[in-house]
């Protein structure tokens, strides 16, 4: 799937933005979301059972590379993060304001609309997989009931 992506979306493509601690992130289609995909799809299976405490997870794009310890606390998650390097180069910026405390719920659901935006380009392009099984974990994130 990260490699379909990765060819699906021309250069100037629109941007994903996450926004930490109001500070806008920008993640390109083409280069930082299909490297997101192979740790972004088993990060929100994990957090949304209910026996999840906590896990690590490193982002490994050369412009969206970040290492989260994301833990559980309640309905919310707690995330501390170390930030090397982010498109446009304000790292430094993201690592003052290093920790945010977001409710899970609206942490998936803001990550599910780039699924979802995702799925819908590569059904409209008609793409074939050899290998489906991330399509298929996303399919079945984007139609779980507690998450549409």
């Amino acid at each position: 799937m990260a490699d379909a992506v990765g060819q699906l979306y021309p250069l100037e493509t629109e941007h994903a933005v996450l926004v930490w601690n109001r500070v806008p992130v920008l993640l390109e289609y083409r280069y930082d979301i299909p490297v997101l995909l192979d740790d972004l799809v088993p990060l929100l299976e994990e957090v949304r059972r209910p026996e999840f405490s906590e896990t690590r997870v490193y982002w490994g794009s050369d412009t969206f590379s970040a290492e989260w310890q994301i833990r559980r606390d309640g309905a919310l998650l707690e995330i501390h993060s170390r930030w090397m390097a982010v498109s446009g180069g304000y790292e430094f910026l993201l690592n003052d304001r290093s920790q945010l405390t977001v409710e899970i719920n609206s942490f998936v659901a803001e990550w599910l609309k780039v699924l979802r935006r995702i799925t819908y380009d590569l059904e409209a392009q008609t793409v074939l997989f050899e290998d489906d099984d991330i399509v298929v974990r996303v399919k079945t994130l984007l139609t779980s009931p507690e998450w549409t």
